[in-house]
């Protein structure tokens, strides 16, 4: 019988005055509707505008970041395996050379650090941590299809999270307060190996808030921000055990910003989530979002029908980045945008909406 009131009672607060039923997956489906009359150019506002490299270091040699005053600078990711290619030897040689480039020419780096890869031939950790001490250090991560995708680093495993916590007191030591910002990569991740009992979704999200915590004692000046997309364990807003939830609670706490990738106005998976998590909730640190490969023609890296390599932008497209723009600026109030590198979206549709000084 208190099953069938539970039942009765979910029934009668999802359904309005004419007995129609109110999804709640879909209460944001159409928020971006309010914004398809955004323009280019972009008025000035408050948003820290970087350009996200990935890896690419390289690219940001005399890019047009350099001159135009919107853009504060550049974002690149660097690899835990770059940074401590042995044990306690840590190396930041790359960091220094692109920091003091782009602060001769006016701009800030953002440092993106990386422990998970989205290639199944590149793992993002040193080969000291792929031994028997750390548990193997990673594994696999698989795509809708079962098909690998790449590597996960164990966050969950105490001896890793000692080694990240030493990492990153390192990093401060060199760079707290001289970089803009440091965020850790995406939490989407999880382990699909049987043998492997030491993961659960509870634990991961524990360990998640421990190196957040690890984060910002090493950087207490520059900016720290965590991506916190989706975690193991939960569905939103179907199957909410809280986990994405506390890390945007424990983000606000101790003073770590919350972001994520994949600016997805139409996706109900990121509405759900990320966006549901900015939006329905009041921050004092700063948020971030990223437009990353495939997001200006309203696609991500992950979807099947995304082919990078063969879409060269359509001619006579739709401009995107008006929309994400005032999308993240007036409904997710956000302090941070990292706009990809991607061509030619980049140089067609963010340079002319931010160029405008």
């Amino acid at each position: 019988m208190k099953k069938i009131s539970i039942i009765l009672l979910y029934i009668f607060f999802t359904t309005n005055t004419f007995g129609q039923y109110k999804n709640p997956a879909n209460k944001y489906s159409d928020a971006y509707k309010q914004f398809l009359d955004a323009t280019c150019p972009i008025e000035k506002d408050s948003i820290r505008h970087f350009v996200y490299f990935s890896q690419d270091r390289a690219l940001i040699q005399n890019h047009p970041l350099l001159t135009t005053p919107r853009l504060a600078g550049a974002q690149i990711m660097y690899s835990w395996r770059q940074l401590e290619p042995k044990k306690d030897e840590y190396d930041f040689s790359i960091i220094e050379e692109d920091l003091n480039y782009l602060l001769a020419h006016g701009k800030k780096l953002f440092v993106q650090f990386q422990d998970v890869s989205f290639s199944t031939s590149y793992i993002a950790i040193p080969d000291y941590l792929l031994t028997e001490e750390f548990d193997g250090g990673c594994t696999q991560s698989f795509n809708d299809n079962g098909e690998a995708e790449g590597w996960v680093a164990k966050r969950w495993n105490p001896k890793l999270q000692q080694r990240f916590a030493l990492l990153m007191e390192a990093l401060g030591k060199a760079f707290d307060g001289k970089i803009e910002g440091i965020n850790l990569q995406e939490s989407a991740a999880e382990s699909k190996d049987e043998k492997d009992k030491t993961f659960t979704p509870k634990r991961y999200a524990a360990c998640i808030k421990e190196n957040m915590l690890a984060l910002k004692k090493a950087f207490p000046k520059s900016v720290t921000m965590q991506y916190a997309n989706f975690m193991p364990g939960e569905w939103l807003p179907w199957e909410d055990e809280g986990y994405l939830r506390s890390l945007y609670q424990y983000g606000k706490e101790i003073g770590v910003g919350l972001g994520g990738p994949d600016l997805m106005v139409q996706r109900k998976g990121q509405l759900n989530h990320l966006i549901t998590m900015m939006h329905e909730n009041k921050y004092t640190v700063p948020l971030g979002i990223a437009i990353q490969d495939g997001n200006y023609i309203g696609k991500t890296g992950a979807d099947q029908d995304y082919k990078e390599n063969e879409d060269t932008g359509l001619s006579g497209r739709k401009n995107l980045v008006p929309l994400l723009h005032a999308f993240a600026k007036d409904f997710l109030r956000i302090n941070y945008m990292f706009w990809v590198n991607q061509e030619p979206y980049f140089s067609q549709d963010v340079l002319p909406c931010l160029n405008n000084d």
